[in-house]
């Protein structure tokens, strides 16, 4: 297959330019000025004229057909790579899970069943660490063998270890190359504050936000970042939320540790006013950690625009509404997750570009390079130059359209950012250069394939600490 992509606006992490991209076999060929001798009956040519075009948008956080609260996520991965393809996403890594008594193959292998031959993008895995023993630290250098350079660790949740086998676990990846993301807050205090609500009756969804401040999530940031340093082991705080938890970065990153962050477009655009919403209204944004101030929103976005927050993902673990009432009695219940990979693109492009808060670049920088850069998948995926695979998105700015539920095909019965009017609509998605969602609709499905990820070899910058902190 021969395509030519003629006249669009090209984004990289550097800049944008007016180019033509010549693609063969889903391999660019060339960025530039085509000549006329490759312009053959053979070859499809589609006129971008006007358009950005980004590098395939890659999602390193999402949880697909996910056994949880007592349920089951309500996008499996047909479902959700549909729904992410259709929203630009053209990678997702996603996590698997060793639940104890487990070998970390067997986890891999669970989730390769539940994966294989029903994704419309392609994919990749973490692997969850739950029950950490000898034979689990041999495996650490089979799943590099598998494709699986990256590990997830929690603080909190039935899954959390312990401080003494997180410092175990990120001084053994260190050894192999690898790196760990981490949930961060403090399991005792949340349970120590929820166990008070309960005492006093408080059962409603705003206790939600309550038992979960923010200093929860700052000081296990803190600790996390303590014993990463004790490892000297680089680590990435996932889903960071607020202020308090960004200046613990900035602290680490001034001590000299390579410390990586990852935010959410409901961090950057949502509060916890949601939660006061009338009957179980609220319970749509019951998610962990939960919504902050809007004052940590302004921060989040000046830290995307300075660098010191390195990927934007979904964290997109989804379930109906009838599956939110689990927990209509007791907030506790109430499975905690939220839709994402649907509206990522457009929403970083709306609220983040066409409002000034960051640039093309930036956005280009955050969805694409640096996740490609940071999970092992650089220069494949996550650039468009010669020699990457022909993952596209292109995107018309000036364009409106305004989030619906009743338009998703994700498989949620509501919309978080329902009514939200958003400036830029995705026109087309190209997986290894062959189209697979055009205008709203998915045009080709099951085409994704398994990433082998590498260790990741290729530095990502990181601010050095110095950074102000405003007052």
């Amino acid at each position: 297959m021969k395509r030519i992509i003629k006249g669009g606006r090209v984004v990289s992490s550097h800049g944008v330019r007016i180019a033509d991209i010549r693609i063969e076999d889903g391999i660019i060929k060339e960025v530039g000025e085509i000549s006329q001798q490759f312009f053959t009956e053979d070859c499809q040519v589609t006129d971008a004229s006007g358009m950005l075009i980004f590098p395939g948008f890659i999602d390193v956080h999402t949880h697909f057909d996910l056994h949880v609260a007592g349920t089951v996520t309500a996008d499996d991965f047909y479902t959700g790579t549909k729904a992410a393809i259709l929203g630009g996403t053209t990678t997702i890594v996603d996590f698997a899970t060793q639940y104890p008594g487990e070998t970390l193959m067997e986890g891999l292998s669970n989730w390769h069943k539940k994966a294989d031959g029903k994704c419309s993008c392609d994919y990749g895995f973490h692997m969850s660490i739950t029950d950490w023993n000898p034979e689990t630290s041999r495996e650490i250098e089979t799943m590099m063998e598998e494709g699986v350079s990256t590990f997830k660790l929690y603080m909190t949740y039935d899954t959390q270890v312990d401080d003494k086998t997180i410092y175990q676990i990120l001084k053994r990846l260190d050894e192999e190359g690898g790196m760990a993301g981490v949930h961060c807050e403090n399991s005792g205090l949340i349970e120590a504050l929820q166990e008070e609500a309960v005492s006093q009756g408080r059962m409603g969804v705003a206790s939600h936000p309550a038992t979960r401040p923010a200093g929860a999530e700052a000081e296990a940031i803190s600790r996390l970042l303590r014993l990463a340093e004790a490892a000297d082991a680089p680590v990435m705080v996932v889903h960071l939320t607020c202020e308090e938890g960004l200046k613990e970065i900035r602290r680490a990153r001034k001590r000299g540790q390579v410390v990586y962050a990852e935010t959410c477009p409901q961090y950057l655009l949502m509060d916890d006013s949601l939660y006061e919403l009338p009957g179980f209204e609220g319970a749509r944004y019951v998610i962990a950690p939960p919504l902050r101030k809007v004052r940590d929103q302004e921060v989040l976005w000046e830290a995307l625009a300075s660098g010191e927050i390195q990927t934007v993902s979904t964290d997109h673990c989804s379930f109906t509404l009838e599956q939110k009432r689990l927990g209509e009695r007791d907030f506790r219940k109430i499975p905690g997750g939220m839709p994402g990979v649907e509206t990522r693109g457009v929403l970083m492009y709306s609220e983040g570009v066409a409002a000034g808060r960051i640039r093309p670049e930036d956005m280009c920088r955050l969805l694409s390079e640096n996740p490609a850069r940071l999970y092992g998948m650089y220069p494949e995926k996550g650039v468009i130059r010669p020699g990457s695979q022909a993952d596209l998105v292109i995107l018309d700015p000036e364009e409106e359209t305004v989030i619906r539920e009743a338009d998703q095909i994700q498989n949620v019965d509501y919309a978080p950012f329902e009514g939200r009017k958003v400036k830029g609509v995705i026109r087309q998605v190209y997986l290894r250069g062959e189209l697979a969602a055009e205008n709203g609709r998915v045009v080709k499905e099951l085409a994704g394939k398994y990433v082998h990820r590498k260790v990741p070899s290729v530095p990502v910058p990181v601010p050095a600490g110095d950074m102000q902190e405003k007052q």
